[in-house]
């Protein structure tokens, strides 16, 4: 049975996207519009992206992603113990609560809230952008992926913040960070991803879209 994903493509719902290209699952992509009620009923915040599998409804990328590193624990992509567990939590909550964060913040000052509640917040998010760039640099240490020389989940969220922060035009100051998301962001996964997504936009939204099967 194929997974099933809403949301909006290039958005967090690639993060869903590249999880399951990196474990070889099954799924199909369900458009959800921006600013519809495409998610009332899936999403309590009418917001994606939602997994839905066989009728099990969970939201949030980070969380998502983490459930399937576990239901596809043979594929190397999660926690191997708990302590473990905790690792990538943390890593998690930094990804999402201080690194991506900034970047949210100019990108929904920039172009997403309507003009009369836009502020100039760009020299303040520029100084909070370089904080969280030195803490991913000395998280990171000499590591290849963020867990050690394991790639796993919390590397598709992390990758995939930073090329939300590549977009956003925050400069990558740290060799080793600038390093660390090229090496993530030219996974053939990710990029798969991105051409899923990218062919289900292209058709408007108006069906379900699944990725081309592998040659025979």
């Amino acid at each position: 049975m194929s997974y099933l994903v809403h949301g909006s493509p290039i958005s967090r719902m690639t993060r869903v996207t590249w999880m399951l290209e990196e474990i070889g699952a099954p799924y199909e992509l369900v458009h959800a519009r921006l600013g519809s009620r495409d998610l009332v009923g899936l999403s309590p915040s009418n917001k994606g992206p939602v997994l839905v599998d066989d009728g099990f409804v969970l939201t949030d990328s980070a969380a998502i992603c983490l459930y399937l590193a576990d239901k596809h624990a043979e594929a190397g992509f999660g926690p191997r113990d708990a302590r473990e567990r905790a690792l990538m939590e943390s890593w998690m909550l930094f990804a999402l609560a201080e690194f991506e964060a900034v970047m949210w913040t100019k990108i929904k000052h920039r172009i997403l809230l309507p003009e009369e509640m836009r502020l100039d917040v760009g020299p303040w998010l520029s100084r909070e952008f370089e904080r969280e760039l030195k803490t991913l640099h000395r998280r990171l240490g000499d590591n290849e992926y963020a867990m050690g020389d394991r790639f796993t989940c919390v590397d598709v969220v992390l990758g995939h913040c930073g090329r939300w922060a590549m977009y956003a035009r925050f400069p990558i100051d740290s060799e080793r960070v600038a390093a660390y998301f090229e090496r993530v962001l030219a996974r053939p996964a990710y990029g798969r991803a991105v051409a899923a997504e990218e062919a289900l936009a292209a058709r408007g939204g108006a069906d379900r879209t699944a990725p081309p099967a592998e040659p025979a």
